[in-house]
Parts: structure tokens; C-alpha cells; sequence
């Protein structure tokens, strides 16, 4: 059984596939790069780590490496751990079972549904809160947001990035910061405050497994750093809703602020967070339950984990070979 796994990054900025590979240490990985300097790549979790074509570049280019990569060391199973690609993967899911590559992913259209522009009328479908939000195209666009929400205010991108702006320089800053990276739509958003608490499920129909967090310190970037298992009712009702109102097929992490008795729902990511080995050392191994229903095994849900469990997250070292990186660079392949 050989497993693939993208999102290689362990920097303060962490993706998905570290996590996800040491919950999934009794496979034999694959590791899938779009950049020689992830630190995943060198800490000795795969047996083979593979360069990849941007998902930008297109389906067949992609679809061309992945079936190199399967001539070369067998590949049965692809998790896909990153936002910019799950639309690609999401929409050719059904390619890729014909070359023999099994997937676990939501439809396009749930993908599509739980978008950050569309998350406000999402949330009426589910009966929750969440913050006031204005998608915004142009400066005039952002002046005009940032005039009916009242500073401060959240510029967000609707794939990546988030900034809190205090007045309309912070956010004139933010809204090019983001835009020159990754493009329109943008989102200005009402600041909510509250303690940051966030859900990690997995779900095939039904909610099979999750864990729920309280953030106790994060990066600049919003990212976890150290965190408390908790049971929020209202947040796990959420998620359950969330599963429900889909029929939501994967990995998915809800985010949420808690103020007072409301819970409101701020995004919902489509995939696991980079905390997922959180729940895996909480008994709750969320990707080696997806794993098993790929395989055709029989998953019984399990919801229960240990509350007042600490979180943390602290960086490591390590020492390779520069030949490493070289053979990376040059073959696309280690």
C-alpha cells in the first residue's frame, strides 16, 4: 500500500502532510513537493519524495507526473493536503480512480459551497452565525466595505491570507499584500471577538471522528501554536450540521470564535489542519480512519477523546547532505 502525500511545508507557516504522514508511519509514503526547500521533505518520513508540476500548470501535466510516479514506486492512495490543489484533484477524482489512484474528497460542488465568499449564506443553510462579510474587487470596492462594517476590520484572500486592519492604510496595505499574491475575490470581514475554536473531522455522510481545539497562542499568521483539547456542544453540533446539510465525504476543519453563549463560524477548510496529529495522539487518528474506508473497511465513529490535553508545537532540527538537495533540484525526485 503506498500512500502520496502533498503539503511537505513545517515551517511557521505548517501544511497538512507532516502531520499526516507521522499519523500514517506504518504505510509506506510518498512524499509530493512543489518546493525543494519544504522541511518534510528531509525528515526521514518517506521513502521517496517527488518533485510536482504547479497546480496551475494544468491537469495533464500533473496527471503525466502522477503516473510517472506510479511506474516508478507504485502508488495506490493520494491525500492531497493543500487548498490550491483540492480543486484539480476534487474534480478529476474520477480520472484518477481509473489510473488506479484511489482518492477520499468531497464533490466540487461542497468544495465550492464552503468557499470563504460564500460562506455567509452557507452559514443561514446551517443555522449558525458568522461575521458580517464583503466580497470586494477594487479599492472603491474596500473603501466602501471598510465604511459599513467599521474598523477594525479582516482583509482576507479567498484562498490564503488574513490581516486584521485597524484603519483604511492598514487596509489599502493588506488588500494589494494579498491581491498581488493571490488575486480577486477579495473579503473584508467583521472582527469578531472571542476565543479562537476550531474542529477537525473526518465524515463520509456521517461525522466518523473529530476533535475539538481551544487556541491558546498562534503566529502571525494565525497558525497554531499551542493549544487544549475542549468539548464545545455547540461547536460539535456544527459539525454534525455541517456533515449533514453536505453529505460531506472527507477531511474538513471548521473554524469558529466563541463569544459568550454564540458560536460563530468564521471558514471551513476542505481538508485536515496542520494540528491533525493533535487528535492522533488524542486516540482520534482521523487519517488512518480515511485511509481504512478507502481500503473498504468497516469505520465504527468515534467522537470521544480527553479534554484538557496541551498542544504544542516547537521546531526541530535536522542535518542532511546538500547532495540531497541537488539530486532534488536536478532529477525532481530523492
Amino acid at each position: 500500500m503506498k500512500i502520496a502525500l502533498s503539503g511537505l511545508n513545517n515551517t511557521d507557516n505548517p501544511a497538512p502532510g507532516v502531520p499526516v504522514a507521522k499519523s500514517l508511519s506504518e504505510y509506506d509514503l510518498i512524499g509530493l513537493s512543489y518546493d525543494p526547500n519544504e522541511p518534510g521533505i528531509y525528515q526521514g518520513l518517506f521513502e521517496k519524495v517527488y518533485l510536482m508540476p504547479f497546480p496551475s500548470v494544468g491537469w495533464e501535466d500533473t496527471k503525466q507526473r502522477l503516473n510517472q510516479i506510479k511506474e516508478k514506486s507504485g502508488l495506490d492512495i493520494l491525500i492531497p493536503n493543500l487548498d490550491a490543489e483540492l480543486p484539480m484533484y476534487i474534480k478529476y477524482q474520477n480520472e484518477l480512480e481509473k489510473m488506479g489512484i484511489k482518492t477520499f474528497l468531497p464533490t466540487l460542488e461542497n468544495f465550492e459551497m464552503r468557499e470563504k465568499k460564500r460562506l455567509p449564506e452557507f452559514s443561514e443553510k446551517l443555522g449558525v452565525k458568522h461575521p458580517k462579510t464583503i466580497e470586494i474587487i477594487s479599492l472603491d470596492d474596500l473603501i466602501k466595505a471598510t465604511k459599513e462594517i467599521g474598523f477594525p476590520v479582516m482583509v482576507k484572500g479567498n484562498y490564503y491570507k488574513a490581516y486584521i486592519a485597524y484603519n483604511l492604510d492598514e487596509a489599502i496595505e493588506y488588500y494589494y499584500k494579498i491581491s498581488n499574491e493571490w488575486g480577486f475575490p477579495l473579503l473584508v470581514q467583521e472582527v469578531v471577538s472571542g476565543i479562537e475554536i476550531n474542529y477537525v473531522g473526518l465524515a463520509n455522510a456521517e461525522l466518523l471522528g473529530g476533535v475539538g481545539i481551544k487556541k491558546l497562542t498562534t503566529t502571525d499568521l494565525g497558525k497554531v501554536w499551542s493549544a487544549v483539547s475542549i468539548k464545545n456542544e455547540k461547536l460539535l453540533e456544527m459539525a454534525k450540521k455541517f456533515v449533514e446539510v453536505t453529505g460531506w465525504r472527507g477531511a474538513f476543519e471548521l473554524e469558529a470564535i466563541a463569544n459568550g453563549n454564540d458560536v460563530y463560524l468564521i471558514e471551513i477548510n476542505p481538508r485536515f489542519p496542520a494540528w491533525v496529529y493533535f487528535a492522533t495522539m488524542l486516540g482520534i487518528n482521523l487519517p488512518k480512519m480515511m485511509v481504512d474506508i478507502i481500503k473498504g473497511e468497516k469505520v465504527t465513529p468515534n467522537l470521544e477523546y480527553p479534554v484538557e490535553k496541551m498542544y504544542v508545537r516547537y521546531v526541530d532540527e535536522t542535518v542532511r547532505d546538500f547532495s540531497d538537495f541537488s539530486k532534488l533540484l536536478s532529477t525532481k525526485e530523492l
